[in-house]
């Protein structure tokens, strides 16, 4: 299958093996993978601050980068989330109205895309430890995705799966609401950093690299002994049984 690879920009800025990752899964999985280096952002950014007139130039361009045709993959259910269902306030009865409806039907977040599309779940991951998974705003209630990076982590040779106490609540970043409500957010990513020390993990792992980052920077700014990764990054390790 032809696909072409939408990396959000903070991926693209922030965590790049994490994009090289996605590619990997993507072929391995026997996909045909194209990149347009024209891409930058999906607009959400814009969209959650109230620029909307900003957001839809911003999507406009998104809407120009990919194709109408082609089914588009993204290590993010954020960003995922804001294309499928915010475009619709963007979008409605404009020009690019039909070409907007034909993306958004065929946009998928990465475990979205490999367990439902696919139907490709083993890589032959290994990740000796202990972990949590993180259900994303975005990935859960947005994308509804919930047993799709279960699955995939299942077959993670080493890997145990822990249950996370409150493990659908928000960690807190919310883009802006970080910036904005520094001290409620912080606490929000103190709780859920809490519950996954408490259930003896190891790994954070999720599907938002940005989620990701707001509790990395809590467990740095407070030397705690556990790790964040993507899914991604997660299924790219190992590889030494297929």
């Amino acid at each position: 299958m032809k696909v072409e690879l939408f990396i959000p920009c903070f991926i693209d800025q922030l965590f790049p093996a994490t994009a090289f990752n996605t590619v990997k899964l993507l072929e391995k999985a026997g996909c045909k993978v194209s990149y347009n280096p024209a891409q930058t952002c999906c607009g959400q950014p814009a969209f959650n601050a109230g620029f909307w007139d900003d957001a839809k130039e911003v999507g406009s361009k998104f809407l120009s980068d990919f194709s109408e045709d082609s089914v588009i993959v993204s290590p993010s259910a954020s960003c995922t989330g804001m294309v499928k269902n915010y475009y619709n306030d963007l979008f409605t009865n404009t020009a690019v109205h039909n070409k907007c409806r034909a993306i958004q039907g065929n946009i998928y977040e990465l475990s979205d895309f490999l367990v439902n599309i696919l139907e490709f779940d083993y890589f032959g991951a290994e990740l000796d430890g202990k972990a949590v998974y993180h259900d994303s705003c975005a990935g859960l209630r947005e994308c509804k995705i919930k047993d799709e990076p279960r699955q995939l982590l299942s077959k993670v040779l080493g890997l145990e799966l822990l249950d996370l106490k409150d493990g659908e609540t928000c960690c807190g970043f919310g883009g802006t609401f970080a910036v904005k409500f520094d001290g409620i957010s912080t606490a929000m990513a103190q709780q859920k950093v809490n519950n996954a020390l408490d259930a003896g993990a190891e790994y954070i792992i999720s599907t938002d690299t940005s989620c990701l980052m707001h509790m990395r920077g809590y467990i740095d700014k407070n030397n705690l002994p556990i790790q964040t990764m993507h899914i991604a990054d997660v299924l790219a390790l190992g590889w030494g049984n297929v």
